[in-house]
């Protein structure tokens, strides 16, 4: 379980994140959702090591908060540990879309071969392969964040963090995307941590985090527990 233990963040005088406690369940979809300058960003931020907190840690294990290990380790521990999808899919464009899904295996130290690989079976499995040796931009946008969410996937991560992942799509490929999180979430146990203002997304999570004014509002579980 991801356990984030009493988090504050300031920028300057304007306080962004005020005493966050929140633990995250393993192996689900948690959406966060809120107003516009709730601080859902700036959590998710901190949840993937991208940006430190003033105060407060995030564990992702055994109660050992991440905020401890050297910049370094940090940064191999995100490498290995944690998948991140954009709002834009942020693919690099000299690259193919395969070059692009295997770069945080390359990265982590995988063998090229092998990278390659895990990159072309991970396109396949979200009907991409025919795609494989495109750039970013011969491809659509839908394309482009299935791309993007192979390659958060690459590692094999505990966690996946999606900013707005689906906020640049059309009501199509946006459906597409949402369900292809849910089907993987049950094919893989991966855990998702999903910033959206999409209500159909964060009606059918798993959990739903409400966050206003730097807080924690709510936290609803959508989970039925069977007793048969």
């Amino acid at each position: 379980m991801l356990e984030v233990r009493n988090i504050s963040k300031r920028f300057g005088a304007l306080e962004v994140l005020r005493g966050i406690d929140l633990q995250i369940p393993d192996g689900l979809v948690t959406s966060i959702v809120g107003p516009s300058g709730a601080g859902k960003t700036t959590l998710l931020q901190i949840l993937g090591t991208l940006s430190r907190p003033d105060s407060g840690k995030v564990c992702y294990e055994a109660g050992k908060d991440v905020f401890a290990m050297r910049d370094r380790d940090l940064s191999a521990f995100r490498n290995r540990h944690i998948g991140f999808v954009f709002q834009m899919h942020r693919l690099l464009p000299e690259f193919t879309i395969e070059e692009n899904v295997a770069m945080p295996a390359l990265i982590a130290g995988m063998p090229h071969g092998a990278a390659m690989a895990e990159a072309r079976r991970l396109l396949a499995r979200l009907g991409l392969s025919s795609r494989a040796s495109h750039r970013p931009a011969e491809l659509s946008g839908g394309e482009c964040q299935r791309g993007a969410v192979a390659r958060a996937l690459i590692n094999k991560p505990k966690v996946i963090l999606a900013d707005e992942p689906s906020g640049s799509l059309d009501s199509r490929n946006r459906r597409e995307l949402h369900q292809l999180f849910f089907d993987l979430r049950s094919e893989t146990g991966t855990t998702f941590v999903i910033v959206t203002h999409d209500e159909s997304l964060a009606a059918d999570s798993d959990v739903i985090v409400s966050m206003a004014d730097g807080k924690i509002e709510s936290t609803q579980s959508n989970i039925i527990i069977s007793n048969s």
